[in-house]
């Protein structure tokens, strides 16, 4: 990006004229630099969820959510999700650039070298209850590989190693988590595995023949929907990591802290909450009406899960992908998930309701994942992990690049107090 103070904005206050320069983006975004302002002018800026607050440059991921586009490094990512492997989507993010067979190469080596885990590792998972959610058991192994892995990556060589060495482990926590939650066994990596196929098979094993045309079709799912979960510019858990890394914090807890607000329902959570969603419609008889219905009462708090976006105003371009790919796996094994049928028919509803044309609620990427990923075999519960997953090379993306960035400091917003003035302490009785 190269910044080019085309303009100024002006602002008024108290009687003076403050000026402040304009910086234009690559691809036409207009932002006030507004850096000296608190200190010209002694405001601040309100801005509840940072909604119209630009935090950092970034040239990782372009979004525009009023046309519908997503661009990884200037590349669409319909066409990476159909021509690329998630390996290479994943080096992409993080290293700037598609890597040559060479480089990918020598990634996915690093990467098959630290799929087992450590002893300690096994333990945390081990000594979770049953019943715990899946992405607490990921947040709390990937900060206790701070402890196994301390030392901050000093080089591209290095930070290329740590990168792959969590890509690794990441499946492999995830896989093992899976495994003791069904009473199963855990199943060793497979090194003659590519990335996707080795974590379908610590998952599943002789589950699915990886090898069979299911299985391939299975394996190309995956890697789509691992894709177009790799990056969404400053969302919420990507803020996350980059606030907690500006601290200087280990690379590991900053991603810890990552997936605490993936957790969250109004975030990565969402698709789990669509599958509730669809099965309390269909043991409600069916009927999608009554639902749309209290989406749009006022006094309802129930909500749609899975329409509309905090930033596309159009179909999420994500939404697409996960939709094409979830038909061609159903119809690859010659069955339809049950709620598949529920899901379309309330798509349908809803596109062609008024309230929800008005109000650009489209469906977004959590609404199909959901179906796909049941389809495929996982509990509803490990959604969410398939989107840590996912997501990770776009943390590690912004890691890297905030690290290599000159203007970085501290995350450090500002608040309206509106609490008691200055007052005295009662009197002890």
């Amino acid at each position: 990006m190269t910044d080019k103070n085309l303009d100024t904005a002006q602002l008024i206050y108290d009687g003076k004229n403050y000026e402040f320069p304009v910086i234009v983006g690559s691809e036409g975004e207009r932002s006030v630099d507004i850096t000296s302002l608190r200190g010209r002018t002694g405001l601040i800026t309100y801005d509840p969820g940072y909604g119209n607050t630009g935090a950092c440059k970034s040239a990782v991921t372009f979004l525009d959510g009023e046309k519908g586009i997503l661009r990884h490094r200037g590349y669409a990512i319909d066409e990476l999700a159909q021509h690329y492997a998630f390996v290479e989507v994943s080096f992409l993010l993080i290293f700037g650039h598609l890597p040559n067979q060479t480089e990918v190469d020598e990634f996915r080596e690093q990467m098959k070298a630290n799929y087992e885990l450590q002893p300690s590792i096994i333990e945390i998972i081990k000594s979770y209850p049953d019943e715990a959610h899946p992405m607490a058991i990921l947040s709390s192994c990937c900060m206790a590989l701070s402890g196994l892995y301390p030392d901050k990556p000093q080089s591209d060589e290095e930070f290329k190693l740590a990168a792959a060495r969590m890509m690794a482990q990441f499946i492999g926590i995830a896989a093992y988590t899976y495994r003791k939650k069904m009473g199963k066994e855990f199943i060793a990596p497979n090194t003659d595995y590519g990335y996707c196929t080795n974590f379908m098979h610590m998952l599943f094993g002789d589950e699915h023949k990886c090898e069979d045309e299911l299985g391939r079709v299975i394996r190309r799912s995956l890697a789509r929907l691992l894709i177009i979960h790799s990056d969404h510019e400053q969302n919420c858990s990507t803020s996350t990591v980059r606030m907690v890394s500006s601290a200087q914090s280990n690379m590991y807890a900053s991603v810890s802290a990552g997936i605490a607000a993936l957790w969250g329902p109004l975030h990565g959570g969402a698709n789990q909450k669509v599958m509730e969603m669809l099965q309390e419609i269909k043991d409600g008889g069916g009927d999608i009406e009554k639902m749309l219905a209290r989406a749009k009462a006022k006094e309802d708090p129930f909500r749609l899960m899975g329409f509309g976006h905090r930033v596309y105003k159009t179909y999420d371009p994500r939404a697409k992908i996960a939709k094409a790919s979830c038909y061609e796996y159903l119809n690859q094994i010659g069955k339809r998930e049950g709620l598949v049928d529920i899901a379309v028919q309330l798509e349908g509803a809803a596109l062609a309701d008024e309230y929800f044309q008005e109000r650009n609620l489209y469906p977004n990427v959590d609404f199909y994942t959901g179906i796909l990923y049941r389809a495929m075999g996982i509990p509803t519960e490990m959604f969410t992990v398939l989107f840590a997953i996912g997501r990770l090379p776009g943390w590690l993306s912004h890691l890297r690049e905030l690290e290599q960035d000159p203007d970085c400091r501290i995350g450090r917003p500002r608040q309206i107090y509106t609490g008691n003035t200055a007052r005295p302490i009662p009197q002890f009785r």
